[in-house]
């Protein structure tokens, strides 16, 4: 019986996803790392920045310059105040699901805060808002996941995530509990939702519009 949901952020909340790795994949090619946009959605969605970066220095031999993350950081920011929304439906969603909720994302808390106040959202959760900065590890380690149930008063076995990431589903259910996978950002192309069943995800949903009906059946 669900008595908490569990929302990720980038890609659940806020089309932000595709923002966020066209940003990154320009910058870090312009530095000798021939990454695409869709290669690091593919790979790094749902994990935390400094864990990116650590991967693709081990597998190019090279380190970032010391600027790279907050250069990034602000170009994303800039990129976001001209073309961040919410996932369609997210509001009507929300106001139709009668439980406990709170944000939990691999972005850290200035950046999360700002996406969900630029689309509207941050009054919805506030102050429930965790972000991994606030564990030691990050998505697929379940400690994010469990941080926030714990700080919600909540038993892991009822609560129910969504996210749209390979690496939250997997989070989620080494935290013991139920998840959902949702495919439709914007960033989600073919075979998406499979990679998210296959992940561990009960089942996989693609309208916000939805989301209130599957809840209720779970609770």
């Amino acid at each position: 019986m669900t008595g908490l949901v569990i929302f990720d952020c980038d890609g659940v909340l806020i089309d932000s996803e595709v923002i966020t790795c066209r940003v990154q994949a320009a910058g870090l090619a312009a530095l000798g790392i021939p990454v695409t946009a869709e290669e690091v959605m593919r790979r790094f969605t749902g994990m935390r920045d400094r864990e990116m970066y650590a991967m693709l220095e081990r597998e190019h031999g090279l380190s970032l310059p010391a600027d790279y993350d907050a250069n990034a950081k602000a170009q994303i920011a800039e990129a976001y105040r001209q073309e961040l929304r919410p996932i369609a439906g997210i509001e009507a969603a929300l106001e139709a699901i009668p439980l406990p909720r709170c944000v939990a994302s691999s972005s850290n808390p200035l950046k999360l805060r700002f996406g969900l106040e630029l689309t509207g959202l941050y009054e919805r959760f506030s102050p429930h808002l965790f972000s991994a900065a606030q564990v030691g590890r990050g998505k697929p380690a379940p400690d994010l996941f469990l941080f926030a149930a714990a700080e919600m008063g909540a038993a892991p076995q009822d609560c129910l995530v969504i996210e749209d990431s390979v690496a939250g589903v997997q989070a989620a259910r080494a935290a013991g509990m139920r998840v959902y996978g949702f495919s439709g950002g914007s960033h989600c192309g073919e075979g998406h939702g499979e990679r998210l069943l296959a992940a561990g995800a009960a089942l996989v949903f693609s309208s916000m519009a939805e989301l209130p009906s599957l809840v209720a059946a779970n609770r």
